[in-house]
């Protein structure tokens, strides 16, 4: 059975440290979406305005479905990658980590390029407060008057959050429910009489 919950940032983290005279910069961000991590980018871009590598990556989607690695003009897969395998390391999704390096006039050659942005993103997360969230399948229930009670006596059995009620033309009920409980909310609502349980997270 898969995990139904992911890991990610509860606020932004950062790291320092100097290589052969390279300085790198690490930024770790919460992140909701792909024009949440253009803003991040632009923002640390101006901060490091004259820095000559701004590179990293990221992971959305609550499995992991969306990836990116950017190495900014470092030699192919040197900090992009190891920056991503860290993500991966610390099994986070929703965040991005940037890595920003001023040359300091000694080449640090393939391998220690690899070990300096692997070493920066894993000094921003080390230090990060990670938290723990829930998957959750989102679901509305139609039902008429007379069923009322039927229906929130079965919402009270089952562990729902986000509860919202219409009650204007017809009856309808909101809710979430973690996606390893579901399964229970889908047999309590099945083949009922003039109660139907609709899975908005499907469409």
């Amino acid at each position: 059975m898969q995990k139904d919950f992911y890991n990610t940032l509860e606020e932004p983290s950062e790291s320092f440290f100097k290589e052969k005279g390279s300085k790198f910069f690490t930024y770790a961000f919460h992140v909701k979406d792909e024009d949440d991590i253009k803003e991040k980018l632009e923002l640390i871009g101006k901060k490091h305005y004259d820095a000559r590598h701004h590179c990293y990556a990221y992971y959305l989607g609550q499995r992991q479905e969306l990836s990116r690695a950017n190495d900014d003009g470092e030699p192919s897969n040197t900090a992009g990658k190891p920056i991503l395998g860290q993500l991966q390391s610390f099994n986070l999704t929703y965040t991005l980590v940037i890595v920003v390096r001023y040359f300091g006039g000694t080449k640090l050659g393939v391998g220690g390029l690899i070990q300096a942005y692997k070493e920066g993103a894993k000094l921003a997360l080390e230090d990060a407060q990670i938290i723990e969230k829930t998957i959750n399948v989102e679901y509305v229930v139609h039902f008429g008057y007379p069923e009322m009670n039927t229906v929130m006596r079965f919402l009270k059995d089952l562990p729902v959050t986000n509860v919202k009620q219409d009650f204007m033309e017809t009856c309808k009920i909101f809710f979430s429910i973690r996606e390893g409980e579901a399964e229970k909310a889908e047999i309590k609502f099945a083949n009922l009489k003039n109660i139907t349980l609709e899975n908005l997270s499907e469409k």
